[in-house]
């Protein structure tokens, strides 16, 4: 099987979607059609070049996502990258579609100028977890929202 990671184009809404809503379902969440839409149509924007996605394609099927978004810190000159979304088919999960995804946001972060990654996830994420530990650093930041 052959794995290729590459950027979201025009082609993919379907699997998009299908991706993204089985990322959603995993949070127990989801979003109304418009934020479907909308989404999609900046990540292929060229007025909207700080948001991105990168799908994996295994065998001409994709079977993950990861979207990252670049933004200013006031900690620092250059600005960072906030990878937002990730996303493995359960079908692939522990064949290194995360791990690749997450080499390919570095991989981008790096050659646009912006060295330094972040993520969220949630504590039960036990599995994906493992997978963090081995390739970042654990913070001890607790979000907060409104």
């Amino acid at each position: 099987m052959t794995l290729t990671i590459r950027p979201l184009n025009p082609d993919d809404q379907a699997d998009w979607r299908r991706l993204w809503t089985a990322y959603l379902e995993f949070y127990e969440t989801s979003v109304p059609e418009e934020v479907y839409a909308h989404t999609f149509k900046r990540l292929l924007s060229p007025d909207h070049p700080n948001q991105n996605a990168l799908l994996a394609v295994q065998d001409d099927t994709p079977v993950g996502l990861v979207h990252y978004i670049y933004h200013p810190h006031n900690w620092r000159v250059d600005e960072v990258c906030y990878l937002q979304d990730l996303f493995a088919d359960p079908s692939v999960r522990g064949t290194g579609v995360g791990r690749k995804l997450i080499e390919a946001v570095y991989a981008a972060a790096d050659a646009d100028g912006r060295p330094s990654v972040y993520w969220m996830t949630q504590d039960f994420n036990t599995t994906a977890r493992q997978l963090y530990d081995r390739i970042a650093t654990l913070t001890p930041f607790i979000k907060y929202a409104r």
